[in-house]
């Protein structure tokens, strides 16, 4: 009797992980961009690179990405510059924040809503980002800037 308890204790030691992993830090909404906005705090920040197709993809969903890309080849093209001229986390082209909070307003198992707020160079800034629960992770869907600055994606349909 002792030895069918415990090997039925060991088989539920070891199944038991596989069906309630603990969810980590690392996949929630609030760390994913935890970890976007670490990369802005301090003098000697840089801020996040988005110059390759990699880049993006860790941060946006395949659709912004394909907007982004589809636009730059584009640019290339014509010889034009490219829509998104700027950093679309902090909404400027150069940075010093401050005082940054983040909140997540609405979750659910597949997406979010954010409010980031922080001073950037002293101006304070709004952010209102939707995420969406992917295969590899959270990734930003769009970006609402403050005042009448519009939306990430929004850059993209004005053309």
């Amino acid at each position: 009797m002792f030895r069918i308890f415990a090997v039925i204790a060991l088989a539920v030691c070891t199944v038991a992980p596989a069906f309630a992993a603990p969810q980590t830090p690392s996949e929630t909404p609030q760390a994913f961009l935890q970890d976007i906005y670490a990369h802005y705090r301090g003098s000697a920040s840089k801020g996040v690179p988005l110059d390759k197709d990699a880049d993006r993809h860790r941060y946006f969903t395949d659709g912004l990405v394909a907007l982004i890309v589809t636009d730059e080849k584009a640019a290339a093209k014509s010889g034009d510059i490219p829509t998104l001229d700027g950093d679309p986390f902090i909404d400027a082209q150069d940075w010093d924040v401050t005082h940054l909070t983040i909140h997540i307003d609405t979750q659910s198992a597949t997406a979010a809503t954010a409010t980031v707020k922080f001073e950037n160079i002293k101006e304070p800034k709004t952010l209102h980002i939707k995420l969406v629960a992917t295969q590899k992770g959270w990734r930003i869907d769009d970006i609402a800037w403050s005042g009448d600055e519009g939306t990430f994606r929004g850059l993209y349909k004005k053309k």
